[in-house]
C-alpha cells in the first residue's frame, strides 16, 4: 500500500503544476518583471512633450544669451515687454527676468505660461537660469580663464570595491548588491505570502466542502497538514528552479560579452564591479542554494501557520482576520529589511537574520553584500529547528480546528487548543 503522506504531496503537486494558470505564471513572470523596469524608459519616450518655446524678457541683457535650448525647449530672447508678449496668443510661455536677476534670482524671475508646465521642463530652465547666473557672476571677477580653471579643478572620482575578508579577494559592487538584495528580498517576501496563503486557502475549501472530514479517516491530521504543504512547497522550488535555468541560460549568453575587453578600458570600476559578480560562479551558484534554502525554510515556517489558521476557520473571511498573525511578521521583515540595506554587516542585521520570523527576509537582503559562512548556517539551522517546533505546535491546533465548524474561534481558543494533549 501507498504512503499516504506521499500520495498527499504528490496530489497537491500535481494538481497545481498541471494548471495552465502555473504554466503562464512561471513564463510570463520573467517577461513581465523586465517589462516592469523597461517601463519608465518606454513612458517617457511616450510621453515626450512637443518641443516648447519660451519667450525671454531679460532685463540684465546678460542671463538671456546664456540660456541654452535643447530637445524640449527652446528659448527665443524678445525686446518686447512682459505685457505686450501677453497679448499675443502665440507666446505660450514666457520667462521674464528683472534687472537685478544677478542679485536677488529668487524674486526677480518670473515664468509665464498659457498652459501647465512638466516638471522636467521646470526643472530644466531653473537648471539653465542658475548656470547662467552663476557664469555671470564669475565674470565680474575678471579672473582671465576662471572657466577653464574651475573645469580643470573638477574631479570624476570611481572606486573600485574589493573584498578582504575572504579567502580570494574580489572585486565587488556596491550598487549591484543593493538592487540584488532588493529584488531578492521582495521575490521572497511575494513565494512566501503567496504560497502560504495557498495552503491556507486550500483548507478552507476542503474543509466548507467536507472532504476533509472523508481523508482523515484513513490519513492522521498531522500526515495530512504535512502533505498539504510539502506538496504546495515543491510547486514553488518547482517555479523557483525553471526561472533559476532561464537565469543562467541567460548568464551564460551574455557572459562572453562582459569580459574587460568588451567592456573597454574606460570602463567604470562600478561597471567592471558588477560584471564580476555576475560572472562569478561561485557567487551566483552560493547566492542560488540559499536563496532556494531560505525560501523553502521560510515557506515551511509560515504555512504551517497558515494551515493552523485555515484550519480553525469555515471561510475566507474569517481567515482574512486570523491571517494578520502570520502576515505582520513578514511585513516587520521587509521593513527591517530596508534598514538592514544600509549597514548589512551591524548587529541590528545580524540579530533580525537569526530570528526565524525575520531571518528568511533579512538574510536575504545581507546575502548580495556577502555574510561569514557560520552566520548563514545558524540562521539556517535555527530556520528550520524553528520550523519543526512550529510545525509541531500548528499541527495540535490543526487536528481540532478541521472538525470545527459555524463561528470563528477566539484567540484564547485556538490558544487552549494548541494545549491539549
Amino acid at each position: 500500500m501507498a504512503n499516504p503522506l506521499a500520495l498527499i504531496i504528490q496530489r497537491e503537486y500535481l494538481e497545481r503544476v498541471k494548471r495552465k494558470s502555473f504554466i503562464i505564471t512561471t513564463i510570463l513572470t520573467p517577461i513581465l518583471m523586465i517589462a516592469i523596469m523597461a517601463a519608465p524608459t518606454l513612458f517617457l519616450l511616450l510621453g515626450k512633450s512637443e518641443k516648447k518655446t519660451v519667450t525671454v524678457v531679460d532685463g540684465t541683457k546678460e542671463i538671456g544669451p546664456l540660456l541654452q535650448s535643447n530637445d524640449e525647449i527652446e528659448f527665443k530672447i524678445s525686446g518686447a515687454t512682459a505685457d505686450e508678449l501677453r497679448m499675443d496668443e502665440n507666446n505660450e510661455a514666457i520667462l521674464v527676468i528683472a534687472d537685478n536677476a544677478i542679485e536677488d534670482p529668487k524674486r526677480s524671475i518670473t515664468l509665464l505660461s498659457r498652459t501647465s508646465i512638466p516638471m522636467m521642463i521646470d526643472t530644466y530652465i531653473t537648471g539653465q537660469l542658475e548656470n547662467a547666473i552663476e557664469e555671470v557672476r564669475l565674470n565680474q571677477y575678471n579672473i582671465p580663464d576662471i572657466k577653464e580653471i574651475l573645469k580643470e579643478t573638477e574631479a570624476d572620482v570611481s572606486m573600485t570595491t574589493i573584498r578582504i575578508d575572504k579567502e580570494e579577494e574580489k572585486e565587488t559592487s556596491s550598487e549591484l548588491s543593493y538592487f540584488m538584495s532588493l529584488a531578492m528580498d521582495m521575490l521572497l517576501y511575494m513565494f512566501i505570502l503567496i504560497y502560504g496563503q495557498m495552503v491556507m486557502t486550500s483548507i478552507i475549501e476542503e474543509k466548507t466542502n467536507r472532504v476533509l472530514e472523508i481523508v482523515v479517516s484513513s490519513v492522521k491530521p498531522f500526515k495530512l497538514m504535512l502533505g498539504k504543504i510539502a506538496g504546495i512547497g515543491l510547486v514553488a522550488v518547482t517555479q523557483i528552479l525553471i526561472w533559476g535555468l532561464l537565469i543562467a541560460v541567460a548568464a551564460s549568453v551574455a557572459a562572453p560579452f562582459l569580459t574587460p575587453d568588451n567592456l573597454g578600458a574606460d570602463a567604470a570600476p562600478e561597471l567592471t564591479g558588477a560584471v564580476a559578480q555576475l560572472t562569478d560562479p561561485s557567487f551566483l551558484i552560493s547566492l542560488f542554494v540559499y536563496t532556494l534554502l531560505f525560501f523553502i525554510g521560510g515557506f515551511l515556517f509560515y504555512s504551517s501557520i497558515y494551515a493552523a489558521i485555515g484550519s480553525a476557520v469555515s471561510n475566507v473571511q474569517d481567515a482574512s482576520q486570523l491571517s494578520t498573525i502570520a502576515t505582520l511578521p513578514i511585513i516587520l521583515a521587509i521593513v527591517g529589511s530596508m534598514t538592514v540595506l544600509n549597514d548589512p554587516d551591524s548587529s541590528f542585521a545580524f540579530w533580525l537574520s537569526i530570528i526565524p520570523f525575520t531571518s528568511p527576509m533579512t538574510m536575504m537582503a545581507r546575502l548580495p553584500f556577502g555574510v561569514a559562512t557560520w552566520e548563514v548556517l545558524l540562521s539556517i539551522g535555527l530556520l528550520y529547528a524553528s520550523f519543526i517546533g512550529m510545525i509541531w505546535l500548528c499541527g495540535k491546533i490543526y487536528r481540532i480546528g478541521i472538525f470545527m465548524y459555524g463561528k470563528k474561534p477566539t484567540l484564547m481558543e485556538i490558544v487552549k487548543w494548541a494545549r491539549y494533549k
